[in-house]
């Protein structure tokens, strides 16, 4: 990685020495994420891949570039902040991560992140992977331009208990699971510390801990607390030093809430908290990832497909809680950021979640927030993504209709630019 590091700067000083003239782009409708409002006939200007400048349209120099849209409602870049990129998605055979290489498994990643780009989400928060650090592997392909997708943070796996919600489970006793995929299985505080250690050596750019069992985790049960808040604590506490942040797998609000005392940055899930956990959240500002649209893919495909029922039944019993606690958490103002479970479903479906926000609590400019300026903040990427503003990545979509009375457009065609260049 340091290696690719260093193609990257030679790449960055060549570019700079030759920068391409600019790019305009017209937008007929432009939704200012960051003050709630839409400004109408904008020319923006585009230079070595970022904004140089947004104003009310005038005509650009003469021979330049310009990228019609002026019939198009054009917003940021969107972000999912809880995607699983490699591999193959969620299937009825428990011991199905053993059955593929990591070679494919990386290549199908490959195909997975195209998907996602395509589909309007130029940047992600991907929340772990089986093989350990095959993910890191991922997002230094795509930063390095051997393929194409989204910008990635990623976890590099997940810490859990041995047999909780981040384990493989369901195998014969006598079935050994290699080490790559027990990479992140904790036995004790010093433990967790010791092996947050490893993965921040290993690149990572925040660490994602399982607190609570899981909906697709055969013998883990989604109400459970799991690693203890000791184990949580010596994990963020690891990943602060090294300036990064540590998120939290809590479907139930005792395992929640340890991870909140902990000081993780994000609940993820979050389909059975209480009212106490959620006003801890406000008060800290910890941020609530709810994945609310994966219920009803779940009970469909998993129904139709055979999925183990133990894992239909856990999914029946949080569907509807979990969007329930959405409603209270919009309600009482905890911070939300978008975030889906791809790899559950098909990626590319990732704007599907968008019309269920709404329908549970967000306004549609609400809903588009969590996906831009507020998952940014979460990444820590406010200077970069989320916003078409001067000095960001020029990462845009480009839609029919007016997604702030018909949030349903965004999960139709887009146009999709990343960083200047338009994604085929």
């Amino acid at each position: 990685m340091k290696f690719l590091s260093a193609v990257a700067a030679v790449a960055a000083s060549v570019a700079a020495s030759a920068s391409a003239a600019p790019t305009y782009v017209r937008a007929g409708r432009v939704i200012d994420v960051e003050k709630g409002r839409v400004l109408t006939d904008q020319l923006i200007r585009i230079e070595d891949g970022r904004i140089a400048s947004v104003a009310a349209y005038a005509p650009p120099p003469a021979g330049a570039e310009v990228i019609d849209w002026s019939a198009k409602t054009v917003l940021p870049g969107l972000i999912d902040m809880h995607t699983h990129l490699v591999g193959d998605i969620s299937s009825a055979g428990v011991a199905d991560p053993l059955l593929s290489s990591a070679a494919r498994d990386a290549l199908i990643g490959a195909a997975n992140a195209r998907a996602t780009v395509k589909a309007g989400f130029t940047s992600v928060r991907d929340v772990g992977t089986w093989r350990a650090f095959t993910d890191v592997a991922l997002l230094d392909a795509i930063n390095a331009g051997w393929i194409e997708g989204p910008r990635m943070s990623v976890a590099g796996g997940y810490f859990t208990i041995p047999g909780g919600g981040g384990a493989i489970t369901g195998l014969a006793e006598d079935v050994k699971v290699p080490a790559e995929f027990e990479r992140g299985i904790v036995r004790g505080a010093e433990d967790a510390r010791m092996k947050a250690r490893d993965f921040l050596q290993h690149d990572v750019d925040f660490l994602k801990t399982i607190a609570t069992g899981a909906v697709l985790t055969v013998g883990t049960e989604p109400g459970l607390p799991e690693l203890s808040e000791a184990e949580l604590r010596a994990i963020v506490d690891e990943a602060k030093k090294y300036g990064k942040k540590a998120t939290a797998h809590a479907h139930g609000a005792e395992g929640a809430k340890n991870a909140i005392r902990a000081g993780v940055a994000s609940i993820e899930h979050g389909s059975i908290l209480d009212d106490e956990a959620l006003s801890m959240m406000k008060k800290r500002g910890v941020f609530l990832v709810a994945d609310i649209y994966n219920g009803d893919y779940i009970d469909e495909v998993g129904t139709r497909d055979g999925w183990p029922e133990e894992t239909l039944r856990k999914n029946r019993e949080t569907t509807q809680t979990q969007r329930d606690v959405f409603r209270k958490a919009v309600k009482m103002g905890v911070k939300i950021a978008y975030g889906t479970d791809s790899g559950v479903y098909p990626h590319g479906d990732n704007a599907r979640q968008l019309p269920y926000m709404v329908k549970y609590g967000m306004t549609p400019i609400e809903a588009i927030q969590s996906a831009t300026i507020r998952a940014a903040e979460l990444l820590g990427w406010e200077k970069d993504v989320g916003a078409i503003r001067t000095g960001a990545y020029a990462d845009m979509v480009a839609v029919d209709g007016d997604p702030l009375t018909d949030i349903s457009v965004l999960v139709g065609p887009k146009i999709v630019m990343k960083g200047g260049e338009l994604i085929d």
